[in-house]
């Protein structure tokens, strides 16, 4: 039956997909709902990075976490919310959301989509090609119109002495761990190191967090990191900015790590993640058969076509292309991806790839969306004041206090936020929005929607938010601005 078995004697498709995260999911659907035949192979577990070392395992972490910081400010409450989290229960919520490491359930939905799957490792070999390493041998798989490579990324670990036997954290343990460490460094400040410092510190680890650069997130407005850096300080966090790692030990192997700085200072943990970036898992699929390069990100057009290979079969969608390393932004690409397969499958030489058109994945470069899930949490979407700036646009930055807002009042006591916004003023429309606060990522959608939908300030002046929520801010901003 389609979607279920890895033997299946038909070996040539429409499209051909590597790797069954949500990105390959998406391409494999929308190209089998647009009538084109699909397969995905996939080596791990369907439903990718996201299902079980990331999106889902880690927001069920923090959950817990932002729930108590939340009731600790609201009166009534506080006494009630300041006993510890139940780790047991945490990391038994997290295992189910992780359907505790079993692939059965996404396996299904496969099935019941009518897409075929292949378990094993797949390679390019030449145009059009895929051999699959099986359990039971060598599989070759034929594609009539594309292949798609939606393998992902994975966690990069820097080059340091000791580090290997050190037996580092990345992003995948720091997302399963069974236990709380007792102390845990984390090295780097992006979003994958704040939100595990903020997860784990709330569990009761002792947190110290170390960052190269002067400050947290710092491809996000400036504001953001240091709301972020007074939270995780206020709830018992180290911040150390300004610093690197040169060498990390661990002398027995149940014992601590040490991590060495710049300095000379020692900085003793029980675990050590290292949250320091990402590459792409392009290395051992067969680039270098069909002229790329093994471990490059693919570099790609609107449609998610790769470019430089003749005919224009393969793709590159999700993380590998490095657009937009996030799980909805590769699933977008998946949907215009998929339907420009299917346009090019059925003759169409036309397609409609210019800006915001149904194959050109123009969000990637103006209207990207991302909540970092810390305490307080940060939304935003398109462009920062200073991306604006060097994209040469001229335009207006509007900062708003959202613990002005009526709203952020009565959601907590000293709620302490701040909103952007960044006017083009030659089109006086949106190029970008940052929202920091609690409960804000649930703004971030109507911000989205005024990027992406560049709708004129005029108009936004008649989408009159409801009273008292905090979504009011965006009256105030608009006022701000006309001020």
């Amino acid at each position: 039956m389609p979607g279920t078995t890895e033997t299946a004697g038909r070996d040539t498709y429409d499209v051909i997909v590597l790797g069954a995260g949500p990105t390959g999911e998406n391409v494999a659907d929308r190209a089998h709902a647009l009538g084109l035949s699909a397969v995905i192979v996939e080596s791990e577990l369907v439903g990718g990075e996201c299902s079980y070392w990331a999106c889902m395992p880690s927001k069920a972490l923090l959950r817990p976490a932002i729930a108590r910081a939340d009731a600790r400010r609201v009166p009534g409450l506080h006494r009630a919310a300041s006993a510890p989290l139940d780790t047991k229960a945490v990391l038994a919520h997290r295992d189910a959301y992780a359907s505790h490491w079993k692939d059965d359930g996404q396996v299904r939905w496969l099935d019941s989509a009518g897409i075929d799957f292949v378990r094993g490792k797949a390679r390019l070999d030449g145009p059009r090609r895929v051999v699959v390493a099986t359990g039971d041998g060598e599989r070759v798989l034929t594609a009539r119109h594309a292949v798609a490579v939606c393998t992902g990324s994975r966690a990069v670990l820097p080059d340091l002495p000791g580090l290997t036997a050190a037996r580092p954290w990345t992003s995948r343990e720091a997302t399963s761990a069974q236990s709380v460490p007792p102390r845990l460094a984390v090295i780097g400040g992006g979003v994958v190191g704040v939100e595990m410092a903020t997860a784990w510190q709330a569990l009761g680890s002792a947190v110290t967090l170390l960052v190269r650069g002067g400050g947290l997130l710092p491809k996000m407005e400036p504001f953001a990191g240091e709301l972020v850096t007074e939270a995780l300080t206020a709830a018992g966090a180290t911040v150390r900015t300004g610093v690197s790692v040169t060498a990390v030990r661990r002398e027995m192997p149940n014992g601590p790590a040490t991590v060495v700085l710049d300095g000379g200072e020692q900085i003793v943990a029980d675990e050590v993640l290292f949250a320091t970036g990402r590459a792409p898992r392009t290395d051992d699929i067969g680039l270098e058969t069909v002229g790329l390069e093994p471990g490059s990100w693919l570099e790609v057009d609107d449609t998610c076509r790769v470019r430089g290979v003749a005919d224009g079969w393969l793709y590159g969608v999700g993380d590998v292309n490095h657009r937009a390393l996030l799980t909805h932004q590769g699933k977008y690409q998946a949907r215009i991806a998929g339907a420009a397969i299917a346009a090019r499958a059925q003759g169409t030489t036309d397609l409609d790839t210019g800006r915001w058109g149904a194959h050109a994945a123009t969000a990637d470069l103006a209207a990207v969306p991302q909540v970092v899930f810390t305490d307080p949490e940060v939304a935003s979407v398109g462009l920062t004041a200073a991306e604006a700036e060097r994209a040469g646009h001229r335009t207006r930055v509007v900062d708003y206090d959202l613990g002005n807002v009526a709203g952020a009042g009565l959601y907590a006591d000293g709620y302490r936020g701040r909103a952007r916004m960044i006017v083009d003023l030659d089109r006086e429309v949106l190029l970008g929005v940052t929202f920091v606060g609690p409960a804000v990522g649930e703004l971030l959608h109507s911000a989205t929607v005024a990027v992406a939908g560049e709708v004129p300030l005029a108009r936004l002046w008649h989408a009159v938010p409801s009273y008292p929520t905090i979504s009011e801010v965006w009256l105030r901003l608009l006022e701000t601005y006309r001020q």
